[in-house]
């Protein structure tokens, strides 16, 4: 009898994500087992009980998913769950915090499309401004933006205080430099938007944060996209299945959450495939799932 396909599923918060329970099990795995509360600490014993349960050549037929809603705790999970293997006693892992690392992944992806079809251009040297960039999907946003050579500027609606921070820490961890910025008040955002190429909206969902006034005078800007599908929109103007189309009161396109989030359905749910199908373990972050929206965006 064939083996079950067994996803264990961790994340530090009180509950798992719904989202990522459906994800896993319409991809085809068995079983999905979710763990909450988990702390770094506790991933060496259950990676550990998992790889010991099953015999050597079953850990291709065992995954963990890392989750949660903090992109560098999901990073630190990863990196102990990767360490906890004791071959040949392996499983497959794949973190995707909040669904952030594929929600960022098929952002950038769709912007390069779009750069590489309306302006015959690439991330290199493009002058990306990121709104929502002390949210998780802002911060891989910004990390597999910068890893790609654009310029990248994250934004602080707070103030900058906290966005040098996460800037420092992209650094530390990442080795990318990215800009922090103030954009707490409106003339600070429109003065961003006025001087950047492409706008990326990563905000909490429902919350607008760039309107038509902050567009009024962008010249320079080529590409606007957003991830919130709630109304209101976090670029106003922008239709939620805008694909590269033109954004109204500009000379710029939108891509909308509809268009970034077909791409990051088929990213996460083609993980968990590869997961299941693989013949060897494998390891999956937020450049495994750029690499794979790259060749899904459209």
């Amino acid at each position: 009898m064939a083996r079950k396909h067994i996803l264990h599923m961790l994340t530090p918060l009180a509950h798992m994500s719904p989202f990522d329970v459906n994800m896993a099990l319409d991809a085809g795995f068995d079983a999905v087992v979710p763990y909450v509360g988990v702390k770094v600490g506790e991933v060496t014993g259950l990676v550990q009980d998992a790889i010991f349960s099953r015999p050597p050549d079953a850990g291709v037929d065992t995954g963990i998913f890392i989750a949660g809603k903090d992109a560098p705790l999901a990073l630190d999970m990863f990196d102990a769950a990767k360490k906890a293997m004791v071959p040949p006693f392996q499983v497959s892992v794949f973190a995707d915090p909040a669904g952030s690392f594929t929600t960022a992944a098929a952002m950038v992806a769709k912007v390069e499309k779009a750069l590489q079809k309306k302006f015959e251009r690439g991330l290199k040297d493009t002058e990306i401004a990121i709104f929502g960039a002390t949210g998780v999907v802002g911060f891989c946003t910004a990390v597999i933006a910068a890893n790609e050579a654009a310029k990248v500027t994250i934004v602080g609606y707070d103030g900058v205080e906290r966005v040098k921070k996460i800037a420092a820490e992209m650094k530390s961890r990442f080795k990318v430099e990215v800009e922090p910025v103030d954009g707490s008040s409106d003339e600070r955002k429109k003065e961003l938007v006025e001087t950047t190429q492409v706008i990326l909206a990563a905000a909490k969902a429902g919350v607008q944060v760039i309107s038509r006034e902050h567009l009024s005078a962008a010249d320079k800007l080529l590409i606007a996209a957003d991830v919130n599908a709630v109304p209101p929109a976090g670029i106003e103007g922008l239709a939620v299945n805008a694909n590269a189309d033109p954004l109204e009161a500009t000379k710029a396109v939108g891509i909308g959450p509809l268009a970034i989030g077909n791409v990051k359905y088929k990213v996460e749910s083609g993980l968990f495939k590869k997961m299941i199908e693989a013949d060897k373990t494998v390891a999956f972050d937020f450049q495994d799932a750029f690499t794979l929206a790259r060749e899904t965006a459209k």
